[in-house]
């Protein structure tokens, strides 16, 4: 099991981490001269004192010096490595649930603020999981946690060697590949019922010539305005709803 370092950062995150019993080595706080905790980073230093916690009360410059995103909001948590999840588990979830299975595929997104705001949108739309590649994109970073805004902390992610081999999988498994693609069908004519994986491209470049070829189907989203592109984000979130929407319509 592949595993990364993590720092979570900013209130909601770490609440989030505390509410689910998520593991935590340690809290640092930011604690002003001669003044108590208020709010909710009193909620958050008593929570963690009730799970034996390590929690430290130290000054701004200490928060700034091991924060990743500089928007610590007065806390961060030292965390151990998260374990990414496997195929197969990301399989059993959906099995788990008595659900078709719904999975998140991104080819070589680099920007950890992508990978987060996806995150947060497949966990919103009920996806099993979000498979991304172990080379030439980002990773679980600080920075992928907070803009997630604890959302990472209930979505199974998986890192693979290869995307092509790993859609192979996928549709051995039983699912459809459904590659966002400007050049495909709109996506309110596409069938999006059943077992799905969603594949986006990398910023910029879309999807790779490979990995196109190993989806069943494409599907765009209409471009009314002079833009022919979205954020991979904004693409993400609108193509999961399409999902959702198909899921449960009667």
């Amino acid at each position: 099991m592949q595993t990364e370092n993590l720092i979570l950062e900013g209130r909601k995150a770490v609440l989030e981490a505390l509410n689910h019993e998520k593991p935590i080595d340690r809290i640092l706080l930011r604690r002003d001269k001669d003044k108590p905790l208020e709010g909710t980073l009193r909620l958050i230093a008593a929570k963690a004192r009730e799970r034996r916690l390590v929690v430290q009360e130290v000054d701004r410059a200490k928060l700034d010096a091991t924060s990743e995103t500089g928007h610590h909001q007065g806390v961060i948590a030292l965390c151990p490595a998260i374990p990414y999840a496997t195929i197969p588990e990301i399989l059993e979830i959906a099995k788990s649930r008595g659900e078709a299975p719904f999975v998140i595929v991104l080819d070589g997104v680099t920007d950890p603020h992508n990978l987060g705001a996806v995150i947060r949108s497949a966990e919103a739309g009920g996806a099993h999981g979000v498979i991304i590649p172990k080379r030439r994109a980002v990773g679980l970073t600080g920075t992928v946690a907070k803009t997630s805004a604890g959302a990472i902390s209930h979505m199974a992610v998986a890192r693979v060697g290869n995307i092509t081999r790993t859609l192979e999988e996928l549709k051995s498994a039983g699912l459809w590949i459904a590659a966002a693609d400007m050049d495909g069908e709109s996506l309110y004519k596409a069938d999006l019922k059943g077992p799905i994986a969603l594949v986006f491209g990398a910023e910029g470049e879309g999807i790779s010539r490979l990995v196109k070829e190993a989806a069943d189907f494409t599907v765009s989203i209409p471009m009314m305005g002079q833009m022919s592109s979205l954020n991979v984000s904004v693409a993400a979130g609108i193509l999961i709803y399409e999902v959702v929407r198909a899921r449960t319509i009667l």
